[in-house]
């Protein structure tokens, strides 16, 4: 009954509350990091949708910050791939879950291949569990200090700027989905 306004609910549908067993705090207090700010503050405005959060002052680990650097470089993947002329990436973590529960790429209707081939294509290419994302980013070592006034994007010396690897990876990982696609049609 509670769900019966997000139907269909079946017994594939799998609902998570708290998955963690452990909720403590929450709020500004504890999502907006060392700078007082919140994620809309350092990303992309009211451009993009996203959650709370935010980067400064969090650790790696809080995909808050992981996760947000993910989805930029598959964004800027697909853009610069040639695949589309404008991407959305959107990643759902639930606490305590290391593989994301939603992922899709929007294109905004400017791909070149449908966005259920680039979203199948990027999860080929793109480790999305946070633990691959701190290890491939190098997130453990410090120097957010800069980003703290500066932002977290654009600066091309950061791994998740850099797209010159995967757009060769992600265009064979598409052609691949498209030609499933097409044989099984």
């Amino acid at each position: 009954p509670a769900c019966s306004s997000y139907l269909p609910v079946d017994e594939n549908t799998t609902i998570l509350v708290n998955p963690s067993g452990r909720f403590v705090e929450g709020g500004p207090k504890a999502d907006t990091g060392l700078t007082g700010r919140k994620l809309m503050v350092d990303a992309y405005g009211g451009l993009a949708g996203h959650g709370g959060g935010a980067f400064c002052g969090k650790d790696a680990s809080k995909v808050d910050r992981s996760g947000a650097y993910m989805a930029r470089l598959i964004a800027k993947t697909v853009v610069d791939a040639d695949l589309a002329s404008r991407c959305q990436v959107a990643i759902s973590y639930a606490i305590g879950k290391a593989d994301p529960v939603a992922f899709s790429v929007d294109t905004l209707g400017t791909g070149q291949y449908s966005d259920q081939i680039l979203t199948a294509a990027a999860q080929d290419v793109f480790n999305l569990r946070p633990a691959a994302i701190i290890d491939q980013f190098g997130l453990r070592a410090p120097g957010y200090v800069r980003y703290s006034t500066y932002g977290h994007f654009g600066d091309y010396t950061r791994k998740w700027e850099d797209t010159w690897t995967t757009s060769r990876e992600l265009i064979k990982a598409v052609k691949n989905h498209a030609h499933q696609a097409n044989s099984a049609n």
